[in-house]
């Protein structure tokens, strides 16, 4: 029987809780990271999962296959593949027709992925290649959003910064946005985020940072969200939901699309500042890794 990379992930979530301490890391890690275990050598990924090589074939073992490759043949498969936008809508249709909760999720389903569609198509490369080069030869980069649009300011701060470390999320404390800005100039940027109903500490801040002679970048489901508010560039999205607040996945794919930018415009700096960033979280315990078990002494 030939398995796909799915179904060994949902086994590994199933058998997860039986397995030996360390074979649990490695199941873990393959639940994360299906693309890295697909690319990765055995060697690597015991490596990044902080167990032996062995462990991972008694893992592939207990699974079925007869070695590491066969194991991770399925994995390689799916990311090498990489169909899904060949795969056809079946999965939705079947969704529809099921009880009244699957008909819902699918019309959920569905909005979201015209939300990311719609998002990505407005995404024009012009655009995206402006606003990298603003942001990456700007001294200071200020990100700013606020209430649920924050969630988005935050994750751009957090990635972005290891692209460029001039990347500061504002506001930092209880104040506003404006009070982060008051040495800000025109070597600086402003990357706002704000969606219907538009937030005026967001508004003001753009306002702020015109005056200031900063270049401003606007992340909005509107080019035009305020008088005064005159952004050098916008980046439309769709945020069209079904429920009563806004959909930010749109947003967050174009964000990613964004992030991709940054990094490469960063080259060998960015990557050896994630490889610091990396080093450190993981000599702080950061991460959960598994307990290392004693080392049995051969007589």
């Amino acid at each position: 029987m030939q398995h796909t990379s799915s179904q060994l992930t949902e086994q590994l979530r199933h058998e997860i809780d039986t397995l030996p301490q360390q074979m649990q890391a490695a199941a873990k890690y393959i639940i994360d990271h299906p693309g890295d275990f697909g690319l990765d050598p055995v060697r690597l990924t015991a490596e990044k999962i902080g167990v032996s090589s062995n462990v991972l074939v008694r893992l592939a073992q207990r699974m079925g296959f007869d070695s590491f490759e066969s194991f991770r043949r399925p994995f390689r498969q799916t990311l090498v593949t990489d169909r899904e936008d060949r795969l056809g809508q079946g999965w939705l249709d079947r969704m529809k027709s099921g009880g009244q909760f699957s008909a819902a999720q699918a019309g959920f389903a569905q909005n979201e992925l015209n939300v990311v569609a719609r998002s990505l198509r407005l995404a024009d490369p012009d655009l995206m290649q402006q606003v990298t080069e603003y942001m990456i030869a700007a001294n200071r980069c200020f990100l700013t959003a606020t209430r649920a649009s924050y969630a988005l300011a935050y994750y751009l701060h957090y990635a972005g910064r290891m692209a460029h470390p001039g990347f500061q999320l504002i506001p930092r404390h209880m104040g506003s946005a404006i009070d982060d800005l008051l040495e800000a100039d025109e070597a600086d940027c402003l990357f706002a985020i704000t969606v219907h109903p538009y937030s005026s500490d967001t508004i003001q801040s753009m306002r702020f940072a015109r005056k200031r002679g900063m270049r401003i970048v606007l992340l909005s489901d509107s080019d035009v969200i305020a008088p005064g508010v005159d952004p050098d560039i916008v980046l439309p999205v769709s945020t069209r939901a079904q429920h009563h607040f806004s959909s930010f996945s749109g947003a967050m794919a174009v964000l990613e699309c964004l992030l991709g930018h940054l990094f490469a415009a960063g080259g060998s700096a960015a990557r050896d500042r994630v490889e610091r960033y990396q080093t450190a979280r993981e000599d702080t315990g950061a991460y959960w890794r598994p307990a290392k078990l004693p080392r049995v002494r051969k007589e």
